[in-house]
Order: structure tokens, then C-alpha cells, then sequence
């Protein structure tokens, strides 16, 4: 077991607890996959795995169906995605990825979380370099063989592949998400979820206080309506 192993167990405990933010995120990747590819998901590589997504999220139909016309919206002309970056106390790095149609509200808000957590809001590039941007892609696990398939698939890029009680969990550079994901289609393999995330290259460990500083600045930006993801170095 990797590096991505680990990051997905210990993330694993962290999941969006409430269904209707879960909803909000999805529909946000919705708009923003159709903004990008347009609303055909047959054509629209990314929109297909956000669908997918919301399917494993046991989101309705018809909210999936309101996100893709909403996407076409006037309202949402101004909805970017914008990486935002920093440091909690104690040294340790926060990466926090956001979609938002106001970026001054946005800038603003992350600011104030960071200023009131004795933090420091940085600048681009001062800790994304900290982490490596990683796609991944989750499939069943009846009839593959994970030896196999790591064989397999290792030419479209795929570089960590291992077995949960969910099913079969693929890891590879942000880059592979399109080979993999064709691949995968190619080979009738059911996806049942996709997305990507940002591996801290190396973690700090800190003590129970120290924690308790960091988690009180991430739990007021997780908070946010306009976050999506937020990233840190600290060792769980």
C-alpha cells in the first residue's frame, strides 16, 4: 500500500457530512464541466464522471438534470475555479481549491479564516508545490484481479491500484485522467466514481493542541460555501 493508500484512509473520516452540501459541491462540478465541455455528457468526458459521481452520491436525477440546464445560465457566466493557498499555525501548508462567481467575496472570505486563525493567507505557487495533483477512478471489484489489472493499466498511467470493501480504487497524475478514463470505457468497465485530489509530498506530525489549532482554521474554510476542497500537510 502507497502514499495514496494512506491519504485515502485517513481522508476517509472526513467526509462532507451533510447530504445537502454534498448536492451543492456536485452541482457546482456540473456547472463547471459543462462550462468547459458543453452539456452533451456523451461527448463531455468530464461531465460524464461528475454524473457519475453524483450517481454514487444517490443524488436525484432531476437535481442533476436542474444543475446541467443551470449551467447554461446567465448566473453562472462569472463561475471560475480559483486555487487559494496558505498556512495554517504551526507551519503547516493548506491548499484549498474553490468555485465561486465572485472572487472578491471569495478572497475576502478565506482571508478573514486565515487572519482570525493565525494564519497566513499566501501567495500563488507558495505551497501548491507541496503537493502532487493526483486523479483517481473507483470500479467494482467482482471479476478483476488487482494484480492484473495494475499491469494493465499501468501504460495509461496508472501508478497505485488497490482493493477496499468499496471496490477496486485506481491513483494516477492529474495528466492520466482522460487515458484512463477511455480506457476504462473501451473495456466496459463500470466507473463508479472519479475526481481528483492533492497528496502532500511530505507531512508535519504535531501534538494535540497544535491540531486542534489547524482543524479550527479548516473546519471555518470547509465551511464555506464557494470551497470544494481543502488540502493540508498535517499527519492525521
Amino acid at each position: 500500500m502507497g502514499r495514496a493508500f494512506e491519504f485515502r484512509k485517513a481522508r476517509k473520516m472526513k467526509r462532507w457530512s451533510a447530504m445537502a452540501k454534498t448536492f451543492t459541491r456536485i452541482g457546482k462540478d456540473i456547472v463547471m464541466a459543462v462550462k468547459e465541455g458543453g452539456p452533451n455528457a456523451e461527448t463531455n468526458s468530464r461531465l460524464r464522471a461528475v454524473i457519475q459521481n453524483a450517481k454514487a452520491a444517490n443524488m436525484p436525477k432531476d437535481n442533476v438534470e436542474r444543475a446541467i440546464k443551470k449551467a447554461s445560465d446567465k448566473d453562472t457566466a462569472n463561475f471560475k475555479e480559483v486555487l487559494f493557498e496558505g498556512y495554517a499555525p504551526h507551519g503547516i501548508a493548506i491548499l484549498i481549491e474553490t468555485a465561486t462567481d465572485n472572487n472578491n467575496r471569495t478572497v475576502a472570505n478565506i482571508r478573514s479564516y486565515f487572519n482570525k486563525c493565525n494564519g497566513t493567507m499566501g501567495t500563488q505557487g507558495s505551497v501548491e508545490f507541496m503537493f502532487d495533483h493526483t486523479c483517481n477512478f473507483r470500479i467494482p471489484a467482482e471479476g478483476q484481479n488487482v494484480d492484473d489489472l495494475e499491469l494493465e493499466m499501468i501504460d495509461f498511467g496508472v501508478e497505485e491500484i488497490f482493493a477496499d470493501e468499496d471496490g477496486i480504487l485506481m491513483y494516477a497524475p492529474f495528466e492520466s485522467f482522460g487515458a484512463i478514463q477511455k480506457e476504462l470505457e473501451n473495456r466496459n468497465i463500470e466507473i463508479l466514481s472519479s475526481g481528483f485530489e492533492r497528496i502532500p509530498q511530505i507531512t508535519k506530525e504535531v501534538t494535540a493542541e497544535q491540531m486542534a489549532d489547524v482543524e479550527k482554521l479548516l473546519e471555518k474554510i470547509e465551511e464555506d460555501d464557494d470551497v470544494m476542497n481543502v488540502y493540508h500537510t498535517m499527519q492525521e
